[in-house]
């Protein structure tokens, strides 16, 4: 070996980011590789010494000095010990210098391979330990190269990955040497190597832009409490203050809406909606839904189910675009959310008064009918509305002082309750 070849090593750790320990570690290890497989055996303890001045590679047989040898792969006799080294003795270990003479040229082409399968590793390695730690985090990266729907990015000017189809925003144009953030979501160790789940669409890359831009957010004074995004197009965020003098939507839109602008920038033009969170969940229904003005909301616990009524010219603004602001609703407070028109209301309502003024209708005294005609089925017993309701007209004519034209007024009003 020469010097070049250290100076080449060294270049190749720059440009990989490679510890140069792990290489020189895997060109001993192909080194012995090599000796073992034309010159030595399987069994013997092979030891390489690379002098990085003279580009020497040097082969050495370790023995361990026995009283009596039982493996003469392993160990080596005091007596033959001591040609090598005088002072040895029993218990030591004796270097046998075993370089071929051609080594060199041979040593070479059978390193090859390992060497490069080595640093494939080391690469894999590095690139693990460089983003295991960053999982959930914003990455900055540069585009490499597209091809058609593929596209492939440098992360920190170090790694390239690619960036799946799936994860991209839709109508976004990408184009090499562009500058754009994605969110790491996850590293995962695969045996290819580390996979880095990287995105464009993820609803954190929301929450970690605006955490960047917005000091109150990064200090805690202002808090994100949810966030629903369909990728590209709109994003609703949910945001409370801990202090009651700062305002957290003013504090996220900024002087003239130049914070929230910048973010939707980096988006590709994304909407961005900021509201205000609240406890109480028809509250933050009806924000959530907004623009649309709510009327009426109803909620039912159990099922998570909300109902909300709106005004008819409401109801296109509370649903949107092919269901988007509803369904952003949804997401966003965690409640299944159905949009109604009032008028269904309000003829609920109407039903549910009639329905009670007929329960409040028991006895014969509160029929819509004269006073005189209530003693007359008094006298005869007939106090109560269900002892009248099975009768017909012409049974309660039959009542002392009633009449067929006061008996078809009884059967009347019985039909109403």
């Amino acid at each position: 070996m020469h010097s070049q070849f250290f100076a080449a090593i060294s270049q190749l750790c720059d440009e990989k980011n490679i510890p140069k320990d792990k290489i020189i570690e895997a060109i001993k290890a192909a080194l012995r590789a090599a000796y073992r497989k034309d010159w030595g055996n399987k069994e013997e303890n092979v030891d390489i010494d690379l002098d990085e001045g003279s580009g020497m590679a040097t082969v050495y047989i370790v023995k361990t000095v026995a009283e009596k040898v039982e493996d003469e792969f392993l160990e080596i006799s005091l007596k033959e010990a001591q040609k090598y080294d005088k002072s040895a003795e029993v218990g030591d270990e004796i270097r046998i210098d075993v370089t071929p003479m051609n080594y060199g040229r041979i040593a070479a082409q059978a390193a090859k391979q390992v060497i490069i399968q080595r640093v494939q590793e080391a690469e894999r390695d590095v690139m693990y330990d460089t983003f295991k730690d960053r999982e959930n985090e914003l990455i900055n990266a540069i585009i490499h190269r597209v091809d058609g729907t593929n596209v492939y990015v440098n992360l920190d000017n170090k790694t390239t990955t690619n960036l799946p189809y799936d994860q991209q925003i839709p109508g976004e144009k990408y184009y090499s040497g562009q500058r754009l953030k994605l969110y790491l979501d996850k590293v995962i160790k695969t045996t290819k190597g580390p996979q880095l789940l990287i995105s464009r669409t993820n609803a954190n890359l929301v929450k970690k832009l605006l955490e960047l831009e917005i000091p109150e957010i990064k200090s805690g004074v202002v808090e994100i409490k949810a966030i629903a995004r369909e990728a590209g197009i709109r994003s609703k965020v949910a945001v409370s203050s801990t202090d009651n003098k700062i305002d957290p939507i003013g504090s996220c839109v900024g002087q003239k809406g130049v914070r929230v602008q910048n973010i939707m920038d980096e988006l590709n033009g994304e909407r961005i909606d900021i509201i205000q969170y609240s406890e109480n969940m028809e509250d933050f229904i009806k924000t959530a839904l907004a623009p649309a003005k709510s009327a009426v909301i109803k909620l039912f616990e159990k099922e998570k189910r909300a109902k909300v009524y709106v005004q008819p010219d409401q109801r296109p603004l509370a649903i949107g675009k092919q269901g988007q602001n509803v369904r952003l609703a949804s997401i966003l407070t965690g409640w299944e959310i159905d949009v109604l028109d009032i008028s269904e209301f309000e003829d609920v309502v109407a039903a549910k008064a009639a329905k009670a003024a007929k329960e409040e209708i028991k006895e014969v005294k509160d029929l819509d009918i004269a006073p005189e005609l209530v003693e007359k089925l008094a006298s005869a017993n007939l106090t109560s509305v269900e002892q009248i309701k099975g009768l017909t007209a012409k049974d309660l004519a039959s009542v002392d002082g009633i009449d067929e034209e006061s008996a078809e007024a009884i059967a009347a009003a019985v039909k109403k309750v």
